[in-house]
C-alpha cells in the first residue's frame, strides 16, 4: 500500500468515527432536550404494564374463587354466606344457583336474560296463564317463542276458546321447530 492508500483509509476510519460521534451528539441533545418526556413515556409504559397484569391476575384469581363457591353451593344450597359472596363475585354464577334452586324458594329474582326468560316462561306454564304466555311470545328474542305460542294455543283450546286457539297457532311459521305439534293442535281443532 501506499502513503496515499494509507492516508485515505485512516480519513475513511476518521470520518466514520466522526460521523458516529456527531449521531451520538444529536442523540444526546434530543434525550436532553426531551429528557422528562422520555423518562415519564417509559414509566407510564411501565405502570400500565403492571396494572394489566395485576387486573389480569385479580380476575383469575376471582373467577377460580367464584368457581370453587359454585361447587360448594352445588354441594350445600343452603349456604347463605356463600351464595352472598359468589353474587358479588360472579352474577352469572350466581344466576345460575338462583335457577337451580326455583323450586325450593319461593321469591327469586334472576337477572341473566336466558335464564329469566326460561323461569318466566315456567311460572307461567305452573300457572297456566295465558297472558303470561302471550307476553313472552311477542319477545322477538325469546328461546322458546314458537313454543310458548304453542302452549299458550294448547291452554287456550283446554279452556274451549277454539278461535283464539286456532289464532294463536297461526303465529307459529311453517319453519317452526314445533310444526309437528301444531299440526296435531290443528287437526283436533278441526273437529272443535
Amino acid at each position: 500500500m501506499s502513503l496515499k492508500d494509507n492516508m485515505d483509509f485512516v480519513k475513511e476510519g476518521l470520518n466514520s468515527e466522526e460521523k458516529f460521534l456527531e449521531s451520538f451528539v444529536r442523540v444526546e441533545r434530543i434525550f436532553k432536550k426531551y429528557k422528562l418526556i422520555i423518562i415519564s413515556a417509559i414509566v407510564i409504559i411501565v405502570l400500565a404494564i403492571i396494572a394489566i397484569s395485576l387486573t389480569s391476575y385479580f380476575k383469575e384469581q376471582n373467577t377460580i374463587k367464584a368457581n370453587i363457591i359454585f361447587q360448594e353451593l352445588l354441594k350445600n344450597p343452603n349456604d347463605e354466606k356463600a351464595l352472598e359472596t359468589l353474587k358479588g363475585l360472579n352474577s352469572n354464577l350466581y344466576d345460575i344457583i338462583l335457577y337451580s334452586q326455583r323450586d325450593t324458594k319461593k321469591d327469586i329474582s334472576i337477572n341473566a336474560k336466558f335464564f329469566k326468560e326460561l323461569y318466566a316462561y315456567e311460572k307461567a306454564m305452573k300457572e297456566q296463564n295465558v297472558n303470561k304466555l302471550g307476553d313472552l311470545s311477542m319477545e322477538n328474542d325469546f328461546l322458546l317463542k314458537e313454543f310458548a305460542i304453542f302452549n299458550k294455543a294448547l291452554i287456550l283450546a283446554e279452556n274451549g276458546k277454539y278461535k283464539e286457539s286456532k289464532d294463536a297457532l297461526k303465529l307459529i311459521p311453517e319453519t317452526s321447530k314445533v310444526k309437528d305439534l301444531v299440526a296435531l293442535l290443528n287437526h283436533y281443532l278441526i273437529t272443535k
